[in-house]
């Protein structure tokens, strides 16, 4: 059996060659263009379905509604979050049978409308709680948000939340710009090639890289990035170790800062998959691997938030280029 680990050789940092050519602001405007043109059906990623228990509720803000969600059984429940009654905050509330119990006066609420009060559509993918927002999204409903592709059973997930000073456009522009990535992330990847730019007929990226683990060691994988809709980019292992693999970035607009200033949620999904033998052996240990999982993504996204942040403000003040 072949060890998925190669040592790699590199440049230094500062000899790279430099990716600013290639990396064309037209280019990646346009690649961001259609992707927020596609349709989200108005579903936005709430949280990672662990984070969704029947045990107590869960509230966060999207796109300034405040929405909490809950299991009942086997479904999700969401809903606004503010109690019909006295406008009590519900994510401080109890579950007690399937039912959302406010604290203030006991006014228990389910599936059903009550008086101002009605449930939102709610969608629980295995790894992702999403919430319709009909009068937020504006757009032609759908009956389920649009999926990307997925490993098959047997994959290992984890999921990863940050919060930056930005809009969703700027999350996705970031990941749609991956040239960066040796440059500004030389802590993880090493030897970036961008292989495929993305068309109207072929709209991805395809990109060559090694995963780095430690000193001169990594994975070599080829990677698709693509936009199933507006707020999501994914990044599909297609050759190499994990092919199959899926990382899922999700960009949630929260509510306004004290400033006024956009916030948006990354919800970063990493989907790992493994036709190794030794691959089905770490999924009982799963519990100690996600926070390894999650670190990674936060730590890459701590570099990028920076970088998302910065182009949001430029924007703000109509200073970016282009």
């Amino acid at each position: 059996m072949s060890i998925p680990l190669r040592r790699f050789a590199a440049k230094p940092w500062p000899e790279q060659e430099p990716t600013w050519r290639d990396a064309r602001p037209a280019l990646i405007e346009a690649a961001l263009k259609r992707a927020v043109a596609r349709p989200s059906g108005n579903w936005f990623v709430l949280a990672a379905s662990r984070e969704v228990t029947a045990d107590r509720p869960f509230g966060r803000t999207v796109a300034g509604v405040e929405v909490v969600a809950w299991r009942s059984g086997s479904s999700v429940l969401a809903g606004p979050g503010s109690c019909p009654h006295l406008g009590a905050p519900l994510c401080d509330g109890a579950v007690h049978r399937g039912e959302l119990v406010c604290r203030w006066h006991g006014l228990a609420l389910g599936g059903r409308k009550f008086g101002g009060w009605s449930p939102y559509p709610a969608h629980d993918d295995g790894v992702l709680v999403w919430v319709r927002l009909d009068e937020v999204g504006g757009e032609e409903p759908l009956d389920a948000p649009v999926l990307p592709e997925r490993p098959p059973a047997g994959s290992l997930d984890a999921v990863a939340t940050v919060v930056g000073r930005c809009e969703p456009e700027d999350v996705v522009a970031n990941r749609l710009d991956p040239w960066h990535g040796a440059w500004f992330h030389p802590y993880s990847f090493a030897n970036l090639a961008v292989l495929e730019t993305p068309t109207e007929q072929d709209d991805r990226f395809l990109v060559e890289v090694t995963f780095k683990l430690v000193g001169r060691i990594g994975v070599p994988v080829v990677a698709a990035f693509t936009c199933p809709e507006p707020r999501t980019v994914v990044m599909h292992v297609v050759a190499g170790e994990g092919a199959g693999s899926v990382v899922e970035t999700h960009a949630t607009p929260l509510a306004p800062g004290p400033d006024g200033s956009a916030r948006t949620a990354v919800v970063e999904a990493t989907i790992a998959y493994s036709d190794r033998p030794g691959f089905g052996k770490a999924l009982p240990v799963a519990p100690v691997i996600r926070p390894l999982m999650r670190w990674a993504a936060a730590r890459l996204w701590r570099d990028d938030l920076a970088y998302a942040e910065r182009r949001y403000a430029l924007r703000r003040v109509g200073r970016f280029p282009g």
